[in-house]
């Protein structure tokens, strides 16, 4: 496996390389470090092998298919990697360390799979440095979107998290759909089973009715549109509480705007929380939302926590960004508002506010799904028998 940063923390790359072992693989996984001291190392099986970065290389890999110097430098480190561990397929984690991977393998000509973990060429678009001079000048995505039908195109095979995204690989790049497999990003049975409670956080918030959201705050997750939301609801739902778990360059601006729109007393910024604590939030929380602007990376894609709330039996609010809204709909676990439709969001909290049994009988269709359908030991077969039928 390739990584283009440290590691840990990424769930997706150890939720994939852990199940890959316990299929009976060796996995061996390629990332950076800034910190000469830091030494490989067994994390749970994966073979972590760090190679020495530094800030300029870092930086360099914004600009990685603007200028080639990034993607030669990391090529040599990869190189070095898989010759000596005698690596057999590649497995490349997102585009930006693509280009390298494709490099070092020109005359190798192992199995490459790529696994786009978000549609990057989309997503960029919204990067805070992408708005401004000289980010919006130098990184191009339509570059980045050139370069990502050319590695799919030439992937072994390519992994999506959707099949909102794969139809959309499917037709833009004029690839086989055999050559696409689809591994979401679900929780394991574990999130829920093994959770420690925090008290506390139960009791802080035992008197609201708590509108829950978990994640990066940048404004493309629809935060405005449910502060904005708030001032309807406060006269409707006197205890109504939005607590936001989670941080982005924007905070700032959330708050302030929360201060301008008089509804700061409603909203609670908790800020970045440990992982562990996030069950917590969760079971404190009456409705979980994920109100998703609409673009064509969150319409074809889905984030980890709308899983993470199913699991424990809440009811979800989600706009109608496609991949999600399929999602809630067919797991029948929520309701769907307008994207950035502030009014149609208030209707929608109203609605389950005033019907007990409606967000009862949502809860418990999400984790039922959750338990039955959508775990990682279910979603996560594709990627087992990729590898088990890659040399058949």
């Amino acid at each position: 496996m390739i990584l283009d940063y440290e590691f840990p923390p990424d769930p997706r790359v150890e939720n994939e390389a852990i199940s890959l072992i316990e299929a009976g693989h060796d996995v061996y996984l390629f990332c950076l470090k800034y910190n000469i001291n830091k030494k490989d190392e067994v994390i749970r099986g994966i073979n972590v092998k760090r190679y020495l970065s530094t800030k300029i290389e870092y930086k360099l890999s914004a600009l990685a298919y603007t200028l080639p110097l990034y993607s030669k430098r990391l090529s040599k480190k990869i190189t070095d990697f898989l010759l000596d561990y005698q690596i057999e397929s590649i497995h490349v984690h997102d585009i930006q360390i693509a280009g390298a991977a494709f490099l070092s393998n020109k005359s190798l000509e192992l199995p490459l799979i790529l696994d786009l973990h978000e549609n990057r060429p989309e997503i960029m678009k919204f990067y805070n440095h992408m708005t401004k001079f000289p980010g919006n000048f130098l990184i191009r995505p339509s570059v980045w979107k050139k370069k990502e039908v050319f590695f799919i195109q030439n992937a072994t095979t390519t992994i999506v998290v959707t099949e909102e995204a794969k139809q959309d690989v499917v037709k833009r790049c004029r690839v086989s759909a055999n050559s696409v497999i689809v591994i979401p990003n679900t929780v394991h049975k574990s999130f829920n089973n093994s959770s420690e409670i925090d008290k506390k956080i139960l009791g802080k918030y035992k008197d609201d009715f708590v509108l829950l959201y978990i994640g990066d705050t940048g404004l493309r997750r629809g935060l405005l549109t449910a502060m904005e939301s708030l001032n309807n609801l406060k006269n409707k739902i006197m205890n109504v509480k939005l607590v936001i778990v989670g941080s982005s360059s924007y905070d700032t601006d959330l708050k302030q705007k929360a201060t301008l729109l008089k509804v700061e007393d409603y909203v609670d910024f908790v800020g970045w929380q440990d992982a562990k604590l996030f069950p917590s939030y969760i079971s404190a929380s009456s409705v979980c939302i994920s109100p998703l602007h609409r673009n064509q990376h969150h319409d074809t894609t889905y984030a980890n926590k709308i899983f993470q709330y199913m699991s424990f039996g809440k009811p979800l609010l989600v706009s109608a960004a496609t991949a999600q809204a399929n999602m809630i709909r067919k797991s029948n676990s929520g309701l769907v508002h307008r994207a950035e439709d502030q009014e149609d969001f208030s209707e929608r909290v109203i609605e389950f506010y005033l019907n007990s049994n409606l967000m009862k009988e949502k809860g418990a269709n999400g984790k039922r799904f959750i338990e039955n359908e959508f775990t990682w030991d279910k979603t996560s077969k594709n990627l087992v028998h990729l590898y088990n039928t890659l040399n058949s």
